[in-house]
């Protein structure tokens, strides 16, 4: 009988605004089979919701948990040290009124307090990403004016600062048997393929180093086959994104206003990226054997990540659940189409 290895599923990030449950029930009723909420959905005073209280969440609803992300607070302990004021947004005021130092600190701690909960929870990929490890400089990616030069070399030099500042918590996460899936992202510490690859090599081949495949970041020459296939043996986690990109419009424009860029995210079925070749392309490259085997499931999730510029984020969002369950999750070949050719005899 033909099976699914994949079910639908949703992240929570864009759904701050909502609590747990509150997420739970829309990505329910929307059609997912699990949710991937963020950290910020299990925040409880200064510190998390108990394993207990959260598990309590999921089992009322009949809905699997599909990780937790933690993009931002991994950004800003990887961007503190640059002083940006870019980071304030994912901070309580409290905190980015403190040195860089003392920002770093705050969010080293978290996370590593946010590990053990996940351990607990037995929740062991973390989509998120790390932050401006190797200076906006190098995060342009435009060498003006030189990534190296008299008596500096910022590449080498990031590189450097990249092993040693996550270094407890790629420690911390070996311990518990996590893996920190790293969205490849503009504005981050890999921003293609091979920034990624560098980074393993700088930590000495470190296997907690994940990837989370999300192809909607595929919008400056790197398509998402070339991406993913340099890094397939470290994807463990999965994001359902789409996006267009407008003609005759400077994709590094410096507006804010999301409506005027030349890069639009979007609903999943209109946008530039045939989800379909992604989804196979997925499997090919092992991402069901691994979520399987290390949360300990029979499916893993395609976790749908929808945002728009002009359509109302819940819609835009149920929506890309309905078309991955009804698109995405499908009975897979178990031998080749060829074997029902030519005569029985």
């Amino acid at each position: 009988m033909a099976r699914t290895v994949f079910h639908a599923s949703i992240e929570g990030a864009q759904h701050g605004a909502k609590t747990l449950e509150e997420l739970v029930i829309f990505a329910k009723e929307s059609g997912a089979a699990g949710v991937g909420p963020s950290n910020y959905h299990i925040e409880k005073g200064d510190g998390f919701m108990s394993a207990a209280e959260i598990k309590a969440v999921f089992d009322k609803h009949g809905m699997k948990l599909d990780g937790i992300s933690c993009h931002c607070p991994f950004w800003v302990h990887t961007t503190a040290w640059t002083g940006s004021k870019t980071i304030r947004p994912f901070l309580p005021k409290s905190v980015w009124e403190k040195s860089p130092e003392e920002i770093e600190a705050w969010c080293e701690k978290y996370i590593l307090d946010f590990l053990e909960l996940m351990a607990e929870l037995n929740s062991k990929i973390i989509p998120m990403f790390w932050g401006i490890s190797h200076g906006f400089e190098m995060a342009t990616g435009y060498p003006f004016g030189f990534f190296s030069g008299p008596e500096y070399d910022l590449i080498k030099e990031g590189n450097e600062r990249f092993a040693e500042k996550t270094a407890k918590i790629r420690a911390k996460a070996n311990e518990l048997g996590i893996y920190l899936c790293h969205e490849i992202h503009p504005n981050s510490a890999a921003l293609c393929a091979d920034d990624f690859n560098e980074l393993v090599k700088a930590c000495d081949g470190d296997k907690c180093l994940g990837v989370t495949a999300d192809p909607s970041h595929c919008w400056e020459g790197e398509d998402f086959e070339t991406r993913f296939r340099k890094v397939g043996d470290r994807i463990y986690s999965v994001a359902v994104k789409n996006f267009f990109v407008r003609p005759g419009i400077n994709l590094r424009s410096m507006t804010g206003d999301w409506r005027k860029r030349a890069m639009q995210f979007c609903d999943i079925p209109s946008g530039d990226m045939n989800m379909m070749r992604f989804t196979e392309l997925m499997i090919d490259l092992g991402y069901v054997e691994r979520y399987c085997s290390i949360m300990g499931t029979e499916t893993a999730p395609l976790v749908t990540e929808a945002e728009s510029a002009y359509r109302d984020l819940d819609a835009t969002s149920a929506n890309a659940i309905q078309y991955a369950a009804e698109h995405l999750v499908f009975p897979i070949a178990e031998g080749s189409f060829e074997d029902g050719m030519g005569s029985d005899d």
